[in-house]
């Protein structure tokens, strides 16, 4: 099947694929210096960062406040980034446009990532900053009713293992769990999975990440 002439042209744009093994510090500069100036992103009331204390240690936010309402739901979201990559501000865009589209309070998660923080460091602290605004909701504006937790990517894994375990613990706060394009099976065997090998290299998500 050929590809769509407009995701062609995409993936022509796109840089080669480093040589060698992964730098996950000068990829994730390169990120950083495609990300819009403040005064180029979309406005809203207000964007507050503040830290969740938690019991792994204080774990930075990104608060986005779509409107003057003295209080809302809340959308919990998790960045992607193939779990060591993203940062509350490449994923800046993606946090105001759901403020702003679902009118909910959305609180981004700045969680630790890979490979300096070993699983389940990143998870632990994306379920501890939900459980933090479930508890501690009324500091944060949260109406008490929506609490949904979303991500993209590996933070839409982040997103479905959130809600796991919620479930396990009998934690039964969450009421709206949305996934953007997640990975719920990570089993990388590249003779299970054919696309490993057919496209590994040069469409935007090598296999070695």
């Amino acid at each position: 099947m050929p590809l769509h002439p407009e995701i062609a042209k995409f993936l022509a744009g796109l840089p080669a694929p480093a040589e060698g093994p992964l730098d996950p510090v000068a990829m994730r500069a390169a990120d950083e210096a495609h990300v819009a100036p403040v005064h180029e992103r979309l406005p809203l009331h207000a964007v507050e960062d503040t830290t969740v204390r938690t019991p792994s240690g204080d774990v930075p936010v990104r608060v986005y406040t779509p409107d003057e309402a003295d209080a809302h739901g809340v959308l919990v979201y998790f960045h992607g980034g193939a779990f060591f990559l993203g940062s509350l501000e490449t994923h800046d865009h993606v946090a105001r446009a759901l403020a702003k589209g679902t009118g909910l309070k959305v609180v981004s998660v700045g969680y630790r990532l890979a490979p300096e923080a070993a699983f389940p460091a990143g998870l632990d602290d994306c379920y501890a900053v939900v459980r933090r605004v479930a508890e501690d909701g009324r500091s944060l504006g949260w109406d008490g009713t929506t609490l949904a937790v979303a991500g993209d990517s590996s933070g839409g894994t982040f997103a479905a293992a959130v809600a796991a375990r919620a479930h396990d613990e009998g934690f039964d706060r969450i009421t709206h769990q949305i996934l953007y394009y997640p990975s719920l099976d990570l089993d990388f065997d590249v003779d299970r999975y054919a696309s490993l090998r057919e496209n590994a290299v040069g469409y935007g998500l090598e296999t070695a990440d």
